[in-house]
């Protein structure tokens, strides 16, 4: 029977069948995605056929192809990766200037990820009711370079619900994973969005800035209006993989496009003499910080690991 994984607790897996059942499934030890070394073979919002025993519970006994997924390298295994979910119709990273810190690196990462398996993108600068000053200036110097790039941008307050009708409607019937950072207000969002969820918020730690997990495992959560939310796990830090050094610049838009006017074919815009990326980033035609964020996918690859900051 055909059906669709729309959670993941680590050893166990909910498919909901054709017929409507959610039925609890396992996989059997030998199975692996073909050419992905993964943790996780199968992934929520994977499309897969289950074989369901006497007992009520089934096996996964195969995955179809995936149209798009966002995946990083696993936290502790260098060497494999982490499919965080599969046959998005886009994602929605959540972004906090501060409370805790989103970096630009972690943003850009994401981003270049998400260029790379098709995934369209949008960011949503939550929390706005805290930020003044220097905070307030640095949000719109974020919303017009990613604007400037071509992600769109949007605001949101999910305290008070500044935002959230313009969210709903961009998640109406579409299947959309939101993603971002322990504590940038994820469970707050869904919560709101479906109040019946009910899902646990937590503190952010004034001392770390940084927010603690409320999220243990991935699901997929139907919507009132139609269609789907993924939750998952706040990400700490997001290893790139799958990204051959000549292939970075291309899921960067604007170094891409400047890349064609490169003296050399393969040039690897670090020192190369008559690189077009270089003049544009002394030109502020390209941010320093995304030009920095490209070296450091680039880093990641000759280092063969991620650092957890990022």
């Amino acid at each position: 029977m055909k059906g669709l994984v729309i959670k993941n607790t680590g050893s166990w897996y909910t498919v909901r069948t054709v017929d409507g059942r959610n039925i609890e499934s396992k996989i059997k030890g030998n199975f692996r995605l073909k050419e992905i070394r993964s943790t996780n073979p199968v992934s929520v919002g994977d499309r897969v056929t289950i074989d369901i025993n006497q007992e009520g519970t089934a096996f996964i006994t195969h995955i179809e192809d995936r149209k798009n997924y966002i995946i990083r390298r696993a936290s502790n295994l260098s060497k494999q990766s982490h499919v965080i979910a599969a046959n998005l119709d886009q994602a929605m990273l959540i972004v906090t200037v501060n409370y805790p810190i989103t970096t630009t690196i972690f943003i850009d990462r994401f981003l270049a990820t998400a260029e790379a398996y098709q995934v369209p993108v949008k960011l949503i600068f939550n929390k706005i009711d805290r930020y003044h000053g220097d905070d307030k200036a640095y949000l719109d110097v974020l919303i017009k370079l990613y604007t400037t790039i071509g992600y769109p941008c949007s605001t949101l307050c999910a305290r008070d619900g500044r935002g959230l009708d313009e969210l709903r409607a961009e998640l109406k019937d579409k299947i959309t994973l939101l993603s971002g950072h322990s504590g940038v207000g994820k469970s707050t969002i869904i919560n709101k969005l479906i109040p019946d969820v009910n899902l646990r918020t937590g503190d952010i730690s004034e001392y770390h800035n940084k927010g603690m997990h409320t999220t243990t495992f991935s699901e997929m959560i139907e919507l009132p209006e139609g269609g789907y939310i993924i939750d998952t796990p706040g990400i700490k830090g997001f290893g790139t993989i799958e990204m051959e050094d000549a292939e970075v610049s291309h899921y960067f838009p604007e170094i891409f496009r400047f890349s064609e006017d490169c003296r050399f074919n393969n040039c690897t815009h670090r020192q190369e003499p008559g690189c077009a990326v270089l003049k544009a980033v002394d030109k502020h035609y390209i941010s320093e910080s995304r030009y920095k964020s490209y070296l450091s996918i680039l880093q990641d690859r000759e280092e063969n690991k991620y650092r957890e900051e990022y």
